[in-house]
């Protein structure tokens, strides 16, 4: 192996965060990690990873090292791109994960028309609600929806996610339709999420906002469970329009209180900040922007 490919290697040690885990994720035997990193300490003279039976962590050395590396890797796998130009095939694999719902209802055919594009391009996608770390799991991007906090990671903004507040015409037949916000007084909820309680935020046409408190009767961690039950009657649901979209196209479900503005959040392409963005994932995340953008199909209901 070359120079590159034993900096390579320790950079995945580090951010996968154990011997084991890179070794997993190159597909390589353990012990053969073990003695690349131990080749490269010798031929280095300094020991960059602690290591103990229990735990390893960098030392000051490998800190100063493991920082230089990234530097070094961006440059060349930006050098490799720029000099081989457009010519280049998009190949590889390409590890993504996406949150169970939005990747289930929206992500098939933006997988399939980007697979077609570049037949010699794999993909590895795990839907998920959970979070999960890109660095330590070898994932190359995430698409997350959410607002975003850890500095980390460098994001793309592909999408507005809308909300809406709706219930079957069977309960609204049942209980009444609220007319203002303090009508939702003794209605049935349903809640995305296990919490004790949610809170409802709205905005009025004065830009005054508003809170209420939802107790809800059932809830759960899946936004299709709920769906179902929110067209069988069971409550007031709210929840994103990339879910419930078709059924409130199909008049399954009605919104109530669109006098007032409902909050927002958007999806995102992500991905880590101190690490070249191949071009099978930049391209891929212009695809997607391109295809869903600031007024996606299914708010077009």
């Amino acid at each position: 192996m070359g120079q590159l490919e034993d900096m390579a290697m320790f950079v995945r040690i580090v951010e996968a965060g154990s011997i084991t885990k890179a070794a997993e994720q190159l597909n390589i035997a353990k012990s053969a990690v073990s003695r690349r990193l131990k080749e490269l300490e010798t031929r280095l003279g300094s020991q960059l990873i602690s290591r103990t039976t229990r735990q390893s962590h960098l030392t000051q050395a490998g800190e100063q090292y493991y920082q230089k590396v990234n530097d070094i890797l961006s440059a060349v796998d930006a050098m490799n791109e720029q000099t081989s130009g457009a010519s280049t095939r998009i190949e590889g694999t390409l590890k993504i994960t996406a949150p169970l719902s939005f990747g289930l209802m929206h992500l098939n055919d933006v997988i399939d028309d980007y697979a077609n594009q570049h037949p010699n391009l794999d993909f590895e996608l795990n839907f998920s609600d959970r979070h999960v770390d890109l660095i330590e799991e070898g994932y190359e991007l995430a698409i997350r929806i959410r607002e975003l906090q850890d500095s980390s990671y460098q994001a793309k903004r592909l999408a507005v996610i809308r909300y809406a507040l709706c219930a079957s015409p069977d309960y609204l037949n049942k209980m009444g339709t609220p007319k203002m916000l303090e009508d939702l007084e003794g209605h049935e909820f349903l809640q995305y999420g296990l919490g004790k309680t949610s809170n409802l935020e709205l905005t009025d046409a004065q830009g005054k906002k508003h809170s209420h408190t939802i107790k809800a009767r059932i809830k759960a961690t899946n936004g299709e469970f709920l769906l179902d039950l929110a067209v069988k009657g069971h409550g007031i649901i709210f929840i994103p329009t990339f879910i419930a979209y078709q059924r409130l196209a199909q008049g399954d479900l009605l919104p109530i209180l669109q006098q007032y503005q409902l909050p927002t959040l958007s999806a995102y392409a992500v991905y880590p900040k101190n690490r070249f963005l191949s071009q099978r994932c930049r391209y891929l995340i212009d695809h997607i922007a391109e295809r869903f953008g600031e007024n996606p199909y299914w708010d077009d209901f």
